[in-house]
């Protein structure tokens, strides 16, 4: 990268930090899901919002008090609300078996949406509302929300709400671990092309 490329990479980052004064989540982990790392309490910490509407922050749960989406939302923990929520608060939200996915929701309550972290087709508009950067900090993932239905704001939004889980990953939806056959007969495939681009060539 030049020199004049640097530069503005620079000013770009200092643009943002000047316009948000609390971290977001990186462009690119857009629908990535919330991943257990180990046995240690899971603590979320509030890490700041620039949002207009009043934003609640949840972990689904179900009857059982287990993470998952059973539909009732009764049964989700409370974790922050962005405008009464002190910067800096954490909650513990227990303990977890690693490899867990856990799923938040983002209620807006001056619109009555519903968003969810994870995959876009968990939102009622078909887009990701979540940005979930792996090992933000060591063993730390940092989350941000997008509170606008329909018209995720691209790279200059996800500032609605911003928050980090310790003992978690980020994770695309793309399965980590696939099957050893599958493996075996995609590493196969791959060397048969290229054995052929090497004759033709």
């Amino acid at each position: 990268m030049n020199r004049s490329s640097l530069l503005a990479v620079a000013v770009l980052g200092f643009s943002a930090l000047a316009a948000h004064a609390f971290p977001i989540a990186a462009p690119g982990t857009e629908g990535f899901s919330v991943i257990v790392a180990g046995n240690s309490p899971i603590v979320a910490k509030y890490e700041g919002n620039s949002a207009g509407y009043d934003n609640y922050l949840y972990l689904e749960r179900t009857g059982s008090g287990a993470p998952g989406m059973d539909g009732n939302q009764a049964n989700d923990l409370f974790i922050f609300m962005n405008h009464s929520s002190p910067v800096g608060s954490t909650v513990t939200l227990g303990t977890f078996a690693p490899g867990t996915e856990l799923i938040f929701r983002l209620f807006v309550s001056n619109t009555g949406n519903n968003f969810y972290s994870g995959p876009a087709s968990r939102n009622s508009d078909g887009k990701p509302h979540a940005r979930v950067q792996d090992n933000w900090q060591p063993s730390t993932t940092l989350v941000s929300f997008e509170d606008l239905y329909g018209t995720p704001e691209g790279v200059n939004g996800y500032n609605d709400l911003s928050f980090s889980f310790s003992n978690t990953r980020g994770a695309s939806s793309v399965p980590e671990s696939l099957p050893t056959g599958f493996c075996l007969a995609l590493v196969t495939a791959g060397m048969t092309l290229v054995n052929r681009l090497r004759r033709s060539a």
